[in-house]
């Protein structure tokens, strides 16, 4: 087991981070940048490391920086939370080279699956079902135009290299299909440095599924279940739960069964997620995130696993300990993100905390690095908490939301929780009866 681990990474992931260290006996080591001083892993870790200024391109995405503070610490391992280089396969090279062991998968598997194109191929060859669409990248027009007549209209137009809702546009006939090509080639471009982009059928009211997974790169591999993560405003996820309340449980068992064996085909290792979209009974690949997500919450309350342990656990060259038949799904779990943002306008609101008041109780789980006092820096994602709830099925988690959104206090700024309570009221929700535009259109309609 490793004796100490730097955490490259800010926020609740990395006191997340930190505390299942502890609980492993395992020395940990922060670094931060000058506005992250006072952060809460900070003032936890054995050691911290100040890295650069605020700007994460001198800070969290300096890979000398961070190296540097690996060696000088003496770190084990270097775990890349989630976000800034948590998926650059560069950057898990540099960590093994320079003598550490990288928590996540191989640089090879970050690579692959990093690309959407080399991901959908390698989807394709590992036995997972695809979006129909284009076979490889979209290099002309007239390309665009014969993919368009085969798989038909609407289509959508994706960046091989994007990501968080970045570079993608939609072309409801051959008409505007031009357009939206030259849209999203510059889009790509601007928000990437790379303009491929790559064609697949567009699906009307789809489900967002993804099942979490943990490998040992030894051929050993599990899930745990399912999350449906469908309400997104702009493609970035805002409620997430787990069960998803549009499967049954053989539709469940089935792409369990499907990801984890082409997963262990793979020798994939460490946390991942395989994303689908679900309509009308069938599942499609989006994407593999090969790093923990922000929402794995969920999933370990309904398997009582601890998926930062188990990654650490197998980057150690340990097989996966747990057998699929051993896992017991129990209850049901829904997670809230909160931001520091107007919960009319999503203006950000950085700033100070005067107040700050977790709700607590059975089956209650807070994921924050807030504390009165801290200030919010501007300079970074707006997630401040994670508000996580369980109960022994939908109903019972659903009203213990409610009252965990009720007693929830963070002062001095402006949140998202107001916005958590009405989509939580809402008839749809309650029901379970969404898709991917349904928040979108319901924040339309406000």
């Amino acid at each position: 087991m490793f004796d100490k681990v730097l955490i490259a990474n800010r926020g609740e992931i990395a006191l997340r981070i930190h505390r299942a260290c502890k609980e492993m006996g395992i020395q940990t080591v922060a670094v931060h940048s000058t506005a992250d001083a006072d952060a809460m892993h900070v003032r936890l870790a054995d050691e911290a490391v100040c890295i650069g200024p605020p700007p994460p391109k001198d800070s969290y995405l300096n890979m000398a920086a961070i190296l540097s503070a690996a060696n000088v610490t003496g770190a084990d391992a270097v775990h890349p939370g989630v976000g800034f280089l948590a998926e650059n396969a560069d950057f898990a090279e540099m960590v093994e080279e320079h003598g550490h062991v990288f928590i996540g998968p191989t640089p090879d598997h970050i690579r692959v699956m990093g690309d959407k194109i080399a991901a959908k191929e390698k989807a394709i060859e590992i036995g997972i079902p695809v979006v129909p669409g284009s076979d490889g990248g979209i290099e002309t027009d007239a390309e665009a135009i014969a993919v368009g007549r085969d798989i038909g209209f609407p289509l959508i137009i994706k960046a091989a290299a994007g990501g968080g809702g970045r570079g993608m546009k939609v072309a409801n006939s051959l008409e505007e299909l031009p357009e939206a090509l030259a849209l999203c080639r510059a889009e790509a471009k601007a928000a990437f440095g790379d303009d491929a982009v790559y064609m697949e059928r567009y699906l009307g009211h789809p489900r967002h599924i993804e099942v979490q997974v943990l490998a040992d790169g030894m051929g050993g591999c599990i899930h745990l279940g399912e999350r449906d993560c469908s309400l997104q405003r702009r493609h970035q996820k805002v409620v997430e739960e787990a069960p998803s309340p549009a499967l049954n449980d053989i539709e469940r068992d089935r792409i369990g069964s499907v990801v984890t064996s082409a997963l262990s085909k793979m020798k994939y290792r460490s946390a991942g997620t395989i994303e689908f979209l679900y309509e009308d009974g069938e599942f499609f690949f989006i994407e593999m995130n090969t790093r923990l997500q922000v929402e794995h919450p969920i999933s370990e309350m309904i398997c009582g696993i601890d998926l930062v342990r188990e990654q650490i656990r197998v980057a150690t060259g340990m097989p996966v300990r747990i057998q699929q038949e051993d896992i017991v799904f129990s209850g049901h779990s829904i997670e809230c993100r909160v931001t520091a943002e107007d919960p009319e306008t999503f203006a950000p609101s950085p700033g100070r905390i005067t107040d700050y008041h977790a709700p607590g109780g059975l089956g209650v789980r807070v994921d924050s690095h807030l504390y009165s006092g801290y200030s919010i820096p501007p300079f970074y994602d707006s997630l401040v908490s994670k508000l996580v709830v369980h109960g022994a099925n939908r109903n019972e988690c659903l009203m213990r939301l409610r009252r965990a959104l009720e007693e929830y206090v963070i002062g001095g700024i402006k949140t998202t929780i107001p916005l958590h309570e009405q989509i939580i009221s809402e008839q749809a929700f309650i029901n379970g009866d969404y898709d991917i535009h349904w928040l979108e259109k319901w924040m339309g309609l406000k």
